[in-house]
């Protein structure tokens, strides 16, 4: 029988799964609109070192259960401070809630919540949080698209973007722009599969379209949840890409 020849006061590692928090800084934020609300988030920033990279998260949408927990941006708040030495700012959008409270204000339908993007653009920026990324996850794919234009940013991930209040005019322009854009499209989604997004996409050549084989919309599983944090972290910090899959304990 071979020997476990680990120090004996050394931890196991780890496996890396659903419900895994790793280390990080976390910390309850607000942020203020331009309008007058409040609205309640989280920000989780690496214990060990300077954030390489800050996502700034927009959730699905709320009046289907979207919100600032969804779990794909909540394992990336739990996983990529300490995988990736990334931050990760979660909120809830105006007239959502979750376990950390309620925003003011109402369900905006995409337009209202212009005021929110920059308001979490603005924090970022007065916390001097380095090379914002807007993340976007359906619904708030809609809200990257219509008005990440407006700011200074490092680049767009888009997580199953539906394409539904986006206007044609408001994708056109982004040709122009001078930042990378990534859309992850599932396979199996029920908006936007791969071929209609390479289509609908296609008007606009400088945004990449990444099928994701065997996806569906809500990202449900592990290997899907770990597909597409690999794929954020392999544009965001690419150093710390392909993230690993066990995490030992200090």
């Amino acid at each position: 029988m071979l020997e476990d020849r680990r120090p004996v006061n050394e931890p196991a590692p780890v496996e890396i799964r659903a419900g895994v928090e790793l280390p990080a800084n976390r910390e309850e934020i607000e942020l203020h609109t331009a309008d007058g609300l409040t609205l309640v988030g989280e920000l989780a920033t690496p214990i060990d070192r300077a954030p390489a990279a800050t996502l700034l998260t927009l959730h699905p949408l709320p009046t289907a259960g979207g919100f600032m927990d969804s779990h794909v941006l909540r394992k990336a708040a739990a996983r990529l401070p300490a995988l990736a030495g990334v931050a990760v700012l979660r909120f809830n959008t105006r007239g959502t809630s979750s376990p950390r409270g309620t925003s003011e204000g109402a369900f905006g339908d995409g337009v209202d919540e212009r005021a929110d993007v920059a308001a979490a653009v603005a924090f970022v920026r007065e916390r001097g949080l380095p090379t914002p990324w807007l993340v976007g996850w359906s619904f708030g794919t809609e809200l990257a698209l219509k008005h990440g234009l407006e700011h200074d940013i490092a680049g767009v991930i888009l997580l199953s973007p539906p394409l539904r209040r986006t206007t044609a005019e408001e994708l056109a322009r982004w040709r122009d722009a001078r930042v990378p854009v990534v859309a992850l499209v599932p396979e199996h989604d029920d908006f936007l599969q791969p071929d209609e997004a390479f289509e609908r996409f296609g008007t606009v050549p400088n945004i990449e379209v990444v099928p994701i084989e065997g996806g569906k919309h809500l990202w449900v599983g592990e290997t899907l949840t770990r597909r597409a944090l690999d794929e954020i972290v392999a544009r965001v910090a690419p150093e710390a890409s392909p993230l690993p899959t066990t995490w030992r304990p200090v």
